[in-house]
């Protein structure tokens, strides 16, 4: 007997003894045991429906069943079907190199051998020995020796091509054949959201691996207190630290897309895009190339409006009467500036008595005639003065 019929049977039970009731009869007692039998077994069909509607068990219409675990999900092949930044590390670590800098004017006391005073990563874009890097990477510092170490562990002395101070590029080229060379891709049609891998030796830790997205592809270089240059930056989150420079901003295809240049701070880091490399290898002379500026020895971040809005986010506590200056990002061991006391971190104020507004101003300053630079420098909210005799700068 289906729930509906039995909670008809109890409603015409039910009703029977109702009607008695009006028309002052009475009910038999077989009528009464009739009626509430009917009404027993009405309200109990009732109640198992309502029972069987909360457990999803609904006996007229279609049965639904709960999902139930089944206590052996099987995680097989999921490794391989999304590990896709594994997959772009395995086609491009081979053509990162990592970049070392010994200054051939300083000696180790236990080893005898030349000290290391800097260090960076560059990757390979051409077979014959050829590799792409920042500037300031193998320009650090004077009468050095540029030593480029590959993945086999293998390591070479390196011969500085072609410099570009303006854009933060130069190519070193060691003497092997047959090496693995990395694509390069397009940066013109990246777009914000992106997945990039940056790849490189930050910290002097070889074969680094960092991921993240594209927050800007279009950074203006004034946005970064950067004059002079005709490009705009890749801005993303991926790890950029000390010795990350250099290296390879590769997507997701496993083709360099920029050129890791630089962090401000934590998740905002800017790459050179790959486009503005390419004319820079195109018109490279493939000669020696020499400088003649003066040499501090850091590495500078000019502070933009949005940079120190940035700073004084993550450091409540930096000084509010700092509203321009360039940001110590790194300093060379063994350099003027090491020696005169200068640490990361510092903020150039004021050189000579002159306001600093970017980092081209130090460079003004460097071009002079002045044999001892005064600087305004911030430390710990506090202001000191700092004298530094550059090095003449020469390959």
């Amino acid at each position: 007997m289906s729930v509906v019929t039995l909670r008809r049977v109890a409603r015409v039970g039910l009703r029977t003894v109702s009607q008695r009731a009006a028309s002052g009869g009475h009910a038999g007692p077989s009528e009464w045991k009739m009626t509430a039998g009917a009404a027993v077994v009405g309200a109990a069909a009732l109640g198992t429906a309502v029972y069987n509607l909360w457990g999803l068990q609904w006996s007229v219409g279609p049965s639904v069943q709960a999902a139930v675990p089944t206590g052996s999900t099987s995680l097989e092949g999921r490794r391989k079907m999304f590990n896709f930044i594994a997959d772009v590390v395995d086609q491009s670590a081979a053509s990162v190199v990592y970049i070392e800098i010994k200054d051939n004017r300083r000696i180790d006391y236990y080893s005898g051998q030349p000290t290391t005073v800097s260090n960076g990563s560059g990757f390979i874009v051409n077979e014959d020995g050829l590799i792409l890097t920042n500037a300031h990477v193998v320009v650090s510092t004077p009468k050095s020796t540029v030593l480029v170490r590959l993945q086999d562990g293998s390591m070479y002395t390196a011969k500085v091509e072609d410099v570009d101070l303006v854009s933060d590029l130069a190519t070193i080229r060691i003497p092997v054949k047959g090496l693995p060379v990395m694509k390069l891709g397009q940066s013109a049609d990246l777009r914000p959201g992106e997945w990039v891998v940056a790849l490189g030796s930050p910290l002097a830790l070889n074969n680094t691996v960092t991921a993240g997205v594209v927050s800007s592809t279009q950074r203006a270089p004034e946005e970064l207190g950067l004059q002079g240059r005709d490009m705009s930056y890749i801005q993303t989150d991926a790890a950029i630290t000390f010795g990350n420079s250099g290296g390879p901003l590769v997507n997701l295809d496993g083709e360099a897309i920029g050129i890791n240049s630089m962090k401000v701070t934590s998740g905002i880091s800017f790459a050179i895009p790959i486009d503005y490399a390419k004319q820079f290898l195109s018109r490279r002379l493939g000669k020696p190339t020499t400088l003649g500026r003066k040499y501090l020895g850091i590495t500078m971040l000019s502070l933009t409006p949005n940079i120190l809005k940035t700073l004084k986010q993550k450091n409540p506590k930096l000084s509010t009467e700092v509203s321009h200056g360039v940001l110590v990002w790194k300093v060379i061991i063994g350099s003027p500036a090491h020696g005169s006391g200068v640490y990361p971190g510092d903020i150039i104020t004021h050189v000579d008595g002159e306001p600093v507004k970017g980092a081209n101003d130090i460079y003004k300053t460097l071009e002079g005639d002045s044999k001892f630079l005064t600087m305004n420098i911030l430390r710990d909210n506090r202001f000191i003065e700092i004298k530094i005799k550059p090095d003449d700068q020469s390959y």
